[in-house]
């Protein structure tokens, strides 16, 4: 059965992100085409970048890396759950993805944002990051506005509109996700 992380985006302290990563979850577990898990990478505890070589060598030095490159590894997809900080993806989430490159690679990922534009500024920072790992992300995007799908700036409680918006992200990410399957073999066979 493919298997889809649902990944959280932010580490800070009282963060909507758990809210959010814990509803796409709860949404995404309603299918019967992939299984489904949720992956916070507050869990990992890991500092600003701290490994000796560059992520390509998969030299790991550290237990923390060790543990993250790990857990990402078992996964064939990825949904990636972003706040937007200052028009850009979350520090957290920028800086967990720049410990892997391997782990990611030929697998697919879609993208859930919010913020007071609906995140779409770190969407698009996202691609770019994504798109250096191998990562290929699916078109559909879920989108959510601190405004009107959060109660009081931190309860998530998505409009019917916006809640809508996750559907076609799954969509695409499943066939996405089974399609690169075949190029990770090809991929291994000629390593």
């Amino acid at each position: 059965m493919t298997k889809i992380a649902i990944v959280t985006g932010s580490t800070r302290p009282g963060r909507n992100n758990t809210g959010v990563a814990e509803w796409v979850l709860a949404q995404a577990q309603q299918r019967t085409d992939a299984e489904f898990e949720l992956v916070d990478i507050a869990d990992y505890n890991l500092p600003l970048l701290d490994e000796a070589y560059p992520a390509a060598y998969q030299n790991y030095q550290n237990a923390h890396t060790i543990a993250w490159a790990a857990k990402i590894a078992e996964f064939d997809g990825y949904v990636f759950v972003t706040p937007e900080y200052n028009h850009s993806v979350a520090p957290a989430l920028a800086n967990a993805l720049s410990y892997l490159n391997a782990e990611f690679a030929n697998k697919a990922a879609g993208i859930v944002s919010y913020g007071s534009a609906f995140g779409v500024r770190a969407v698009e920072h996202l691609r770019g990051i994504l798109s250096e790992l191998q990562v290929a992300h699916v078109q559909k995007t879920g989108m959510f506005s601190l405004f009107t799908d959060f109660e009081n700036f931190s309860v998530f409680k998505p409009t019917e509109l916006q809640a809508e918006s996750l559907a076609p992200v799954l969509d695409q990410l499943i066939p996405w996700t089974k399609a690169l399957e075949a190029v990770r073999a090809e991929a291994s066979v000629s390593a």
